[in-house]
């Protein structure tokens, strides 16, 4: 019995540090896709409901990395997403956003609808 008993002792505590070991690295690997993902460099902070943008799946608190061609590196100011937006009416336009620390890809057409502007949301620039 006492061999018996120091076995599962052993294969209990072997199974703990495995298990211990396995969250450390399933923890790594979720920091290091953090770090690679892209810099925002702006943020949803209204969305209307029946809008362009609310029916493309745009939310509030998603945070812009790519706006069609407007991205990361060569964002400077709103002026910039508004160009692309007028060049793109009846256009679909890749909008790719940071959501739950997790990278979306959405499809969003900006066109006239009931409400102000072509999209219905508000973005406000991160600063950097």
């Amino acid at each position: 019995m006492l061999q018996v008993e120091k076995a599962l002792h052993q294969l209990h505590a072997r199974e703990k540090a495995k298990q211990a070991k396995d969250e450390a690295e399933a923890q790594a690997e979720a920091m290091n896709q953090n770090q690679s993902l892209p810099q925002p460099f702006a943020r949803v902070n209204a969305v209307t409901p029946g809008s362009p943008a609310s029916i493309s799946g745009l939310q509030v608190d998603d945070e812009i990395i790519e706006f069609g061609s407007v991205d990361t590196h060569n964002f400077q100011t709103l002026q910039n997403i508004a160009t692309v937006v007028q060049h793109s009416e009846g256009k679909p336009l890749s909008v790719t956003v940071i959501r739950g620390g997790k990278k979306l890809h959405l499809g969003l057409t900006p066109k006239h609808w009931a409400g102000k502007g072509l999209l219905g949301c508000n973005i406000l620039p991160l600063q950097r």
